[in-house]
């Protein structure tokens, strides 16, 4: 089974993910805070659900969806998972996971 940690860079897009819907409903905000952290659960007993980012970095970076969200992530030696980001689809999220 696979630990995952959460990087202070995907907590901060998580707040902002939050703090946006609850402008409108906060109660529906908190849901889909809760059903991100849930799917990215998923990834404890199957690291390699996402489907493979294509980037030349050589780094095992994956996307895992979740309805209007891709949670962006990296696979360390198949037993740790490092949540990079969590972005919505409309995003170009090569400008925030290229460095």
């Amino acid at each position: 089974m696979a630990t995952i940690t959460w990087t202070n860079q995907a907590e901060f897009w998580l707040k902002e993910i939050f703090d946006y819907i609850a402008l409108d409903n906060p109660i529906a905000a908190a849901n889909v805070i809760n059903d991100i952290y849930e799917k990215a659960q998923l990834l404890e007993h199957n690291p390699q659900l996402g489907y493979q980012y294509n980037h030349e970095s050589g780094l095992d970076i994956r996307i895992l969806l979740y309805g209007h969200y891709r949670i962006t992530y990296l696979i360390k030696n198949n037993v740790e998972i490092e949540i990079l980001g969590v972005f919505h689809g409309a995003l170009d999220i090569e400008k925030y996971l290229v460095s």
